[in-house]
């Protein structure tokens, strides 16, 4: 989508993926075969680019830092905000430590800090420090008994952080300029076993409440460090206060509803940032509402998508498939978007569920 966006703008996009013919090959300029932390790979990539950037966070800040330098070529965002980020305790802490609201948590070393946690919390979400993506390295834990198992299903350094009450979950994609910062309205974020289902434009909050997300929001983009685009997770609470969840330095799955929704879309405003060009507007054309559509087999299985024909003929719909070729379980294989200035947001996600109840990519299934 990065390479989409980038090419109408006379940009062109050389990916590094350590999977032969990526999901990005089709539509970027070329792609460079190898793994996030090989050396030589990226400074072949680094050999060809004007800017360097990353849309996951297992690259090595320390490789990009010391390939940038060796060819002199940018970073952006910084690997610092990397550094920050791969870490989920550093990362609260750092947010913490700045003044920026987040959920009560402690560091989890052995047994008993867990236990300690639970007790002190009445429950926790234990989460693991590092490579945790779409739910899997966070295990719910409310007795102490449980944390021996808790703790091998982390499989590592972990932090617990306690369980918020909250009324619904936000996200608000910032962009960090040259000299502006812009932020796209406050997206409410649908989540079922911690994977995103569906984002809704405009979030179903007050004013008040949205006006306090953007203001925590650009507090973040203040404190972290580099031109681009941030998906930066959030919650209300019952009393209408807002805790910071997790950034990400990147643009994010709660974002992909500006491609439609908005004039300059995420990728957009990324590429732009990146090569410290002006950005775009981040204002919301219409009420937008995307559907994620994920692996609904019980085994993986060839990605052969199902049903699709009701998605392509419904009206404002936009269908995006990401070029993946095993469908998991509930692996995000792709997504629609329905944006309808004549609805409301509510009408338009009774509409996307059911547009997305006929997908499937299961063989059993009819079409």
């Amino acid at each position: 989508m990065l390479a989409e966006a980038a090419a109408p703008l006379g940009v062109e996009v050389v990916v590094l993926d350590p999977t032969p013919d990526c999901p990005a090959a089709p539509v970027a300029r070329d792609q460079i075969v190898g793994g996030f932390d090989d050396a030589d790979a990226l400074a072949e990539l680094a050999a060809r680019a004007d800017a360097l950037t990353f849309e996951i966070e297992l690259a090595d800040p320390d490789l990009l830092d010391r390939v940038a330098e060796e060819h002199g070529v940018g970073v952006e965002p910084a690997p610092d905000t990397l550094r920050t980020i791969e870490d989920k305790l550093e990362q609260k802490q750092a947010y913490a430590d700045a003044g920026i609201p987040v959920p009560p948590f402690r560091r989890v070393d052995d047994e008993t800090d867990l236990r300690a946690a639970v007790e002190a919390f009445d429950g926790v979400m234990l989460k693991a420090r590092t490579g945790g993506y779409d739910g899997r390295g966070n295990v719910p834990v409310q007795d102490p008994a449980d944390a021996a198992d808790a703790l091998s299903a982390v499989g590592g350094p972990a932090m617990a952080e306690a369980f918020v009450d909250f009324a619904r979950e936000l996200s608000v994609i910032g962009v960090v300029g040259r000299d502006e910062v812009r932020t796209f309205p406050v997206t409410e974020t649908i989540h079922r076993e911690e994977i995103l289902r569906e984002t809704v434009v405009p979030a179903r909050t007050t004013e008040d409440v949205a006006a306090r997300a953007d203001e925590v929001a650009r507090d973040v983009l203040d404190f972290l460090d580099g031109r681009g685009v941030y998906g930066i997770e959030l919650f209300e609470t019952r009393d209408g206060e807002i805790l910071v969840n997790e950034v990400a330095p990147r643009p994010h799955n709660s974002g992909h509803w500006t491609i439609e929704g908005s004039s300059a879309s995420q990728f957009e405003q990324h590429v732009r940032a990146v090569l410290g060009w002006p950005l775009g507007t981040a204002d919301a054309r219409a009420p937008t509402v995307t559907a994620n559509v994920l692996g609904d087999v019980e085994d993986p299985q060839d990605a052969t998508l199902r049903g699709v024909d009701g998605v392509l003929s419904a009206d404002c719909a936009a269908m995006h498939w990401y070029g993946k070729r095993e469908a998991r379980p509930l692996r995000k294989m792709g997504h629609f978007t329905l944006s309808d200035a004549d609805a409301d947001p509510d009408t338009l996600l009774a509409r996307a569920k059911e547009l997305r109840d006929g997908l499937t990519f299961r063989e059993d299934a009819t079409d």
